[in-house]
């Protein structure tokens, strides 16, 4: 039994990590500190004035641990780290993970390629961004190569020059085939230089030039092609405007600001952070991120969790970033993105001038997200954790997060398989789905098959610590009244589990009329959101298990009819499914193309064409 006061007795004077876990033993809270004793002892004493957030979490906590590093920066690395990893309750959390594109120039080759790229390595390859787009560095690739026709692909020049046929984008004039030698490797780097410009900023040259190949192309009347070059210069412009919008200096920095919703009557509140990205002194970019943040969190605390959040994830750190905010571990998160850049890294809370006017810029933009988004973001918790609640009410239930429900699909007990789809705070979890196919139950069974299907279920040891089995669903919802209600109590009781279960009851157009709980029928409001959430996991659960049902179906299909014919064992079934792509491509094909086909002799051709063209 964890006894608390005694543990906090024992905590060390040192930095490092304290860990909160709640009664079903996950964590709740991360937290670093330099002094391990006096921080977690803070949590426990009544006398301080802790605010609403900590004073919550504080009555959830049934234990906590702790890892103690050598300094305090250790501390905020491994901070991030298990933040990341957990995504705990009471840490302000950011509401989705992003990372930015790059575009990489491989400067290090005898014939550079242009490409898009997810992170930046040291490779001696030069790299421009992060963009905010994914859409937006594809365009630039792809109006890049037009431009300047520089490859893209992944073969090793010049060694394999001329060892194979020019790609596509050959044909598409989208590259000058270096891998043909139909382009010298000073004439290519020419090029590759002029990419380099481009990048940097400077269209002034490749505008002209395109501008001349333009007139030149209409006087000489080949309008397709002047109509091409006018539409080079116009994406050209568009790129040029974007960055027209120029900061103070050449360097690269970032501009944070952040707005709450300041309704006093939640527990928790909305907050919108909005990132300005200033490449070479131009604002190339912007980027809000949305947080879920507790009633009595400052604008500093909520700057100071998504700094640490938002540049452990992302691979470029700025010479300079600029906050709204003063925030209470600047020092330290210096010291750590000093280390991660190699380079100083400075956080300013700038007080006048052009700097003030583009933080209040920001601050203005994270306003206006939140503001436009408030009744979309109200609508959502509607759909989800409201709808929660109203299901909690009907069962009178508390503390639902995660919701699993089941379904049996056979047809005359061909194949019959289960599934399993799980729900969590109103909102599929897919990667926690699972299906079975069911191996101990011949025929059609549907109440034995959802038997072994829970069985399997709850027995199944995890392999992988964080695996959707190793959690435990706060309750579980069947597809069926009674029958199959009973059916999963008998095997949690049977397997010395308490986990409520609740049926999902349909009428006789197999519309859910209803919920099966505690031996009686419970009437819901067709017209709610609860009984939205619960239609949705019913559909979902049995389109997850016929999915399954019939993806099986097809491979059975393919087994019956191929593997029935003499002579035709798996590797020439697959041989034959690699050429043909289908059935029906097999039975319109020739003897010759079948035996043309690897694996195949004349005697095996034979059979398969019998076999699909006998009387």
């Amino acid at each position: 039994m964890f006894q608390i006061e005694e543990e906090l007795k024992k905590l060390p004077a040192k930095p490092g990590v304290y860990i909160m876990h709640d009664e079903k033993d996950e964590i709740i809270y991360v937290g670093k500190a330099v002094s391990l004793k006096n921080r977690v002892r803070q949590y426990f004493q009544s006398s301080r004035n802790k605010g609403a957030k900590i004073e919550q979490m504080v009555t959830h906590i049934s234990r906590f641990e702790y890892i103690i590093t050598d300094s305090e920066l250790e501390a905020l690395v491994l901070e991030c780290n298990l933040i990341k990893e957990h995504r705990p309750k009471y840490n302000t959390m950011l509401k989705d993970d992003k990372s930015y594109p790059f575009i990489k120039v491989t400067v290090n080759e005898a014939y550079p390629r242009v490409l898009f790229a997810r992170r930046m390595k040291k490779d001696k390859a030069k790299y421009f961004g992060p963009y905010t787009s994914n859409t937006a560095v594809k365009d630039v690739i792809e109006l890049l190569r037009k431009l300047y026709q520089v490859r893209s692909c992944s073969r090793n020049l010049p060694k394999d020059c001329g060892k194979d046929r020019p790609c596509l984008y050959y044909h598409m004039k989208q590259c000058a085939a270096p891998c043909q030698g139909n382009i010298s490797s000073e004439e290519y780097k020419k090029n590759i230089d002029k990419v380099l410009r481009f990048l940097n900023g400077d269209f002034k040259d490749t505008i002209e030039e395109l501008t001349d190949k333009m007139m030149d192309a209409s006087e000489e009347m080949r309008f397709e092609d002047a109509v091409e070059y006018r539409d080079l210069i116009t994406s050209i412009r568009k790129i040029g405007e974007r960055q027209k919008i120029t900061s103070y200096g050449e360097e690269d920095k970032d501009i944070i600001a952040v707005a709450m919703d300041e309704s006093p009557d939640l527990r928790e509140q909305d907050a919108v952070v909005q990132v300005f990205f200033v490449r070479g002194g131009k604002l190339i970019g912007r980027e809000h991120f949305f947080l879920r943040v507790a009633r009595g969190d400052t604008k500093a605390q909520v700057l100071s969790s998504f700094i640490k959040q938002f540049y452990a994830g992302t691979p470029f750190i700025p010479r300079e970033i600029m906050l709204q905010k003063e925030i209470e571990d600047a020092q330290i998160i210096e010291e750590w993105l000093t280390a991660r850049r190699t380079q100083r890294v400075y956080l300013r809370v700038p007080k006048k001038g052009t700097k003030e006017k583009l933080v209040e810029l920001a601050a203005e933009n994270a306003e206006m997200v939140l503001t436009k988004d408030r009744e979309r973001i109200k609508r959502e918790e509607g759909r989800t954790l409201g709808a929660v609640r109203e299901v909690e009410k009907w069962l009178n239930l508390s503390g639902i997060t995660r919701m699993e429900a089941y379904d049996i699909s056979n047809i005359s007990g061909f194949e019959s398989v289960g599934s399993m789809v799980v729900y969590e705070k109103g909102k599929p979890k897919r990667s926690d789905y699972r299906k079975f196919r069911i191996k101990w139950v011949r025929g059609p069974n549907d109440y034995a098959s959802m038997e072994e299907v829970l069985t399997r279920r709850f027995t199944h040891e995890s392999k992988r610590e964080f695996d959707s089995f190793s959690l435990m669903p706060d309750l579980i919802l069947m597809d069926g009244g009674r029958g199959q209600v009973n059916i999963a109590l008998k095997v949690l009781e049977k397997l010395g589990l308490k986990i409520p279960v609740c049926g999902m009851v349909k009428d006789d157009h197999h519309r859910t009329r209803g919920l099966y709980f505690d031996n009686e029928e419970i009437p819901v409001d067709t017209s709610s959101e609860g009984f939205r959430l619960i239609t949705r996991i019913q559909d979902e659960a049995h389109r997850f298990a016929i999915e399954y049902h019939r993806s099986l179906r097809s491979k059975e299909q393919v087994h019956s009819l191929l593997d029935d014919i003499p002579g035709i064992g798996e590797s020439r079934r697959k041989a034959l499914m690699r050429r043909f792509k289908s059935l029906e491509n097999i039975r319109d094909a020739s003897e010759e193309e079948l035996a043309q086909t690897e694996s195949m002799n004349k005697r095996s051709a034979r059979q398969v064409y019998e076999y699909f063209h006998k009387p």
